[in-house]
């Protein structure tokens, strides 16, 4: 039996980090910005199109073309904002890779999308998120302000697109099977409990 493994995440909590090793742990397929790779490949759209506009949702008037990709004019997804034309062919890609075999998938509304996943939320305080990316960023003159309005809004996105395509609240636990700090719990040790709660 396959064991889908789906982690949302805050913004420098390392829940991609947490992902890759606990797929690397199982020896089992990661997904992340490879997602965008076949969904690109499937599509035919450009990856650069893809990653412009990765979990993010259009805005509800029509600001400018880039929101919206050209097609035909009697294509069905004809002058729909390009956030939805590409969570559709992303979760189709999603429920593709379900298919394959177990797996971790990190974000982009994965465990609204494969029914029966093991559901893990990431977090992390605020002070530790901006230790952890101050550390990766590896300079030494860091504007910690933009820094901190950065990890806000890259959260208010995520949940933005969540909440705007799953009809859940992000990072509440009820819609969850595990919720874990990585601030108190380490990577590591995220990993490891994530594995031990896969796996009953």
């Amino acid at each position: 039996m396959s064991t889908i493994i789906t982690i949302s995440r805050e913004f420098g909590s390392g829940g991609r980090e947490i992902g890759f090793r606990l797929a690397k742990k199982l020896g089992i397929p990661f997904y992340d910005r490879e997602l965008i790779s076949r969904a690109a490949e499937d599509s035919n759209i450009s990856e650069d199109v893809f990653h412009a506009n990765d979990e993010k949702i259009a805005h509800m008037k029509r600001k400018n073309d880039s929101e919206y990709i050209t097609v035909a004019p009697y294509s069905p997804v004809y002058e729909i904002p390009v956030s939805d034309q590409l969570f559709v062919i992303q979760s189709k890609i999603i429920r593709l890779i379900a298919q394959e075999g177990s797996c971790v998938i990190i974000g982009r509304c994965s465990d609204v999308i494969i029914e029966n996943s093991f559901r893990v939320f990431v977090t992390a305080s605020l002070k530790k998120r901006m230790e952890r990316l101050i550390a990766l960023e590896k300079e030494p003159d860091v504007d910690i302000r933009k820094m901190e309005a950065h990890i806000r809004d890259v959260d208010r996105r995520r949940r933005e697109y969540y909440q705007y395509y799953s009809g859940n609240e992000w990072g509440k636990p009820k819609n969850y099977d595990l919720c874990l700090n990585s601030g108190t719990l380490g990577v590591a040790g995220c990993v490891e409990m994530i594995a031990a709660g896969a796996a009953l």
